[in-house]
């Protein structure tokens, strides 16, 4: 079950273009990671419609994954925020398994508990979060019912 229409559009930036890249290639998130970290590949619906491709941290607790929208600590959020933000139903790539996900924002002690595992996943964050004014947010993308 597919759920992002359009045309796919690659993003601007050269790292996440070759990673995606290499995923379609081979296949597998497996064949990426970013500083020696696994990752998973997001495909979905841009704001303007276009669909858009990013691979982030794998970070999974139960069957439920995190979308960390750190943009390595910047003051602004990554452009895929907004495009989450408008359109929650994307597609999650773990290894070679594709499934339909729907991306929900979280706050108060869920985004807690969430961001202790999504440092344990990768230890940068804290150090991002260090950096910014700004709390980086932090999605649950939970399996859509029959996927």
């Amino acid at each position: 079950m597919t759920t992002i229409t359009g045309t796919y559009v690659p993003s601007p930036s050269a790292w996440v273009r070759k990673q995606v890249e290499t995923i379609e290639e081979t296949g597998t998130t497996a064949s990426v990671d970013i500083q020696g970290r696994p990752v998973v590949l997001l495909t979905m619906n841009g704001v303007t419609g276009s669909v858009r491709k990013v691979p982030l941290m794998r970070v999974e607790h139960d069957g439920v994954y995190a979308a960390v929208a750190s943009k390595g600590g910047a003051p602004d959020h990554p452009k895929w925020y907004a495009n989450l933000r408008k359109n929650p139903v994307l597609e999650l790539q773990d290894g070679t398994r594709t499934w339909v996900a729907r991306a929900r924002e979280l706050d108060g002690e869920e985004r807690e508990q969430w961001w202790e595992r999504c440092v344990e996943a990768f230890p940068n964050y804290a150090e991002y979060q260090r950096n910014t004014d700004r709390l980086i947010p932090v999605f649950a993308l939970e399996p859509v019912d029959g996927a």
